[in-house]
């Protein structure tokens, strides 16, 4: 019934209203009211709520008054405050102006009267704008209150600088304190103002004589002019370079009078070239004018020209002589240089005709030599197989004499004999091994190599040699395995060891083993011989090096050698300790074959001991050597053999249907004539025969590739010349233990 928000007299008047109504009803209900004491509660009732009412608007109307007391008294406060300001104060309340302090509304005194509340901001701006007292406005009243209105509420302020009459300055500084209030504040800078203009003007005053003192210390002489052509600044220097009296360069002096002097004194030696209007023109157009002129006493100078930005000109004279006979004599060395540079020239050029003449002859030479070597690799490699066969021929004839004359008065002449084809042999051998490693890039295929395999193989080769010389030979077994190349390693660890065997006296012994390193296998040969002094031991490597200890007759000299050209192709480490008179431990370190463990002795293929029983077995053998064949027939059927002898693949196959039934084991060279080989040999004979008759192929051929043919295929491979210490138990091995229906693979070398 009493709306609070309208002002606190209605609500009174309505109150008081409200309670006289409430009295009258009462009244009534006690005049008609059947019970007085029913009357009498309902009036005592509706006194307390008139009392209650009552309280509640004394209180609101205390509240009221004090609300307004503080309003009254705020007002005062802002009015005090913004009259204590040093500068001026606006407030606008949306957009409208609330209050402002007296130095505001004093600023502008031809607009004090318009600045009343009420007055919108716009119209504010626009009464400064048009006030006679203001001068000049640093910036855009709309500008700067559209800002102002799409700043963020307390964001930067937005500044003016005004000037006003009597060169006063006030900085204008509108910021938004709430959505709809506005804060003008006029503060007055003219202290500044006036302040900075003089320390302007003084620092000015100050760089003028700064640049005089610096025009008067350079070296190149300046001198300025106005856009009207006189002197305005210059420097002594200017004046001594060009030679002019003191009368003649002094301020306010003309340029044109100055030129003229120049002219008529002859100053500058080029008179007739100097052209004051020319000058002038190019200086007009292009702003700048740069010319080296010789003065009247011999001096050369450089005359630089630029239009200032005012129109006037500066001149800059600067002495030049030394850098101008320097550059002449420059000059002059250059051209001197270039005379000795073109000789020179011409001289590298027949250099060069001569350099490229002899290298043209030493490439044809280089293609010479490359073929020679060439040549001499492929006769060696195809002469292998023709020098290999006599002297296989030969050994295996000595062998069979040797059993024929043993107890005879022969038998000491034929084992000279035996020794001296034996000699041939290992110089053979170590010329076909150096012909091969010249290129070991073709040749050496390095795979997982089993030691103990070819430590027992030189073990059964160098054990008769061993118990001739009286030497004890051990091998302690180590079925490692390690990455190399099986056919070098095998003639490495064979030279070793026979050069261990030769240097080691009757008596003594020769040890050979292995040791881990890590991840790496090092093979040992220890010998109790003659020793190697230090100074022998780092040529003991090269080519038909001996040491000095060693006694003539004993060897060439190249089995160390192939041993040390054959690991550095390998990658292998070789090394050698040696004292004189105790012996030597020569040692090859190679990489032990990843992923491959170890394997029982047994595990590697190991050739029996020799038999000394008569061999009762069939041997076909296919040679197309009359001589080898010959020596092969002899020394087999001198084992107790029956010996059919072939020459190519059709007459063996010709025996074959002879006898009618298979060979207990058959022997073939690798290269027959008319292109034939022993493979194909040995698979048309086990073809005829219907069975995997057991085959020893024996050639000078030492590749992998048929070592792997071999394993493929079920033959076993032996290299000529042929061990007899071999041959004899790998025919009884596999004879005896191979089944032709299993036909196991055995790659015995």
């Amino acid at each position: 019934m009493i709306d609070p928000d309208e002002p606190l007299d209605i609500q009174l008047a309505r109150q008081a209203k409200i309670i006289d109504a409430l009295m009258r009803r009462a009244n009534r209900q006690h005049e008609v009211g059947s019970s007085a004491y029913g009357a009498f509660q309902s009036a005592i009732a509706l006194q307390g709520q008139i009392w209650a009412k009552t309280r509640d608007l004394e209180r609101t109307t205390d509240e009221l008054r004090h609300a307004r007391d503080d309003t009254q008294r705020m007002r005062k406060n802002l009015a005090d405050a913004m009259a204590a300001m040093d500068g001026g104060v606006a407030l606008f309340t949306a957009g409208r102006l609330e209050v402002c302090n007296d130095i505001f509304q004093a600023l502008l005194p031809d607009i004090s009267e318009r600045l009343q509340p009420g007055l919108e901001i716009d119209a504010c701006f626009a009464a400064m704008s048009d006030s006679l007292y203001l001068v000049t406005v640093e910036g855009n009243f709309d500008t700067a209150l559209a800002q102002a209105r799409r700043g963020r509420v307390g964001a930067s302020v937005v500044s003016l600088v005004i000037e006003l009459v009597g060169d006063r300055w006030y900085q204008i500084n509108l910021q938004r304190t709430s959505a709809e209030n506005m804060v003008l504040l006029l503060t007055e800078i003219t202290t500044i103002v006036r302040r900075n203009r003089s320390e302007k003007e003084s620092l000015i005053d100050r760089q003028a004589d700064y640049l005089q003192a610096v025009f008067e210390n350079m070296t190149s002489g300046v001198c300025t002019f106005s856009p009207e052509g006189e002197v305005m600044m210059y420097n002594q220097q200017f004046r001594q370079l060009l030679g002019l009296p003191y009368t003649m360069l002094q301020q306010g002096s003309d340029l044109h009078r100055m030129l003229d002097f120049v002219a008529q004194h002859a100053l500058i030696t080029e008179a007739e070239d100097f052209d004051i209007g020319y000058w002038l023109d190019r200086l007009e157009r292009q702003g700048r004018l740069r010319r080296r002129v010789r003065h009247a006493t011999g001096r050369m100078l450089d005359l630089h020209a630029h239009r200032l930005p005012d129109g006037g000109v500066l001149l800059e004279l600067k002495d030049v002589t030394l850098e101008t006979r320097a550059t002449v004599m420059l000059e002059n060395r250059v051209a001197e240089r270039t005379t000795e540079l073109t000789h020179a020239n011409a001289q590298l050029r027949q250099q060069f005709a001569e350099m490229a003449r002899v290298e043209e002859e030493l490439r044809v030479a280089k293609e010479r030599a490359e073929a020679a070597v060439s040549s001499k690799t492929r006769f060696l490699a195809a002469a292998s197989h023709d020098l290999l066969q006599p002297i296989n021929a030969a050994k295996l004839l000595i062998a069979t004499l040797k059993d024929s004359a043993a107890e005879t008065r022969f038998a000491p002449m034929v084992d000279r004999l035996d020794g001296s084809f034996s000699s041939i042999e290992q110089l053979l051998h170590s010329l076909l091994d150096i012909s091969r490693l010249e290129s070991a890039d073709r040749s050496l295929t390095p795979s997982d190599v089993c030691l103990g395999t070819l430590m027992r193989s030189v073990w059964e080769d160098q054990t008769p040699v061993a118990q001739r010389k009286g030497v004890q030979l051990d091998v302690v077994p180590s079925m490692v395995f390690v990455r190399s190349d099986p056919v070098y390693l095998l003639r490495s660890i064979q030279n070793l060891v026979v050069n261990a065997l030769q240097y080691t006296p009757e008596g003594g012994r020769v040890l050979v083993g292995c040791r881990r390193k890590g991840g790496a296998v090092e093979l040992q040969v220890w010998d109790t011989g003659i020793g190697i002094s230090r100074k022998d031991q780092k040529r003991i490597f090269e080519e038909f090096a001996r040491a000095d200890n060693v006694p003539l007759g004993s060897g060439v000299g190249l089995g160390l050698s192939i041993v040390d050209r054959t690991c550095r192709h390998l990658g292998h480490k070789v090394r050698v300790r040696s004292k004189p008179g105790i012996g030597s431990v020569f040692s090859v370190e190679m990489e032990a074959a990843a992923g491959r463990h170890a394997a029982p002795e047994q595990g590697c293929e190991q050739t029996p001991a020799v038999v000394e029983a008569e061999m009762d077995y069939i041997i076909l053998v296919i040679e197309n050597d009359p001589d080898v064949l010959y020596a092969f027939t002899r020394k087999l059927e001198q084992w107790g053999a029956s010996v059919f002898a072939a020459r190519s693949a059709a007459e063996a196959l010709t025996h074959v249907r002879d006898m009618g039934m298979a060979p207990d084991i058959l022997l073939a060279d690798f290269q027959l004539d008319d292109g034939e080989t022993g493979d194909r040999a040995i698979a048309a004979v086990r073809a005829e025969c219907g069975v995997q008759v057991p085959a020893i192929m024996i050639t000078a051929d030492r590749s992998n590739d048929l070592l792997k043919r071999g394993a493929r295929e079920g033959f076993s491979v032996l290299t000529k010349p042929v061990q007899l210490s071999r041959l004899r138990p790998l025919i009884e091995w596999k004879v005896r233990w191979q089944a032709p229906e299993d036909g196991p693979v055995d790659a015995a070398q």
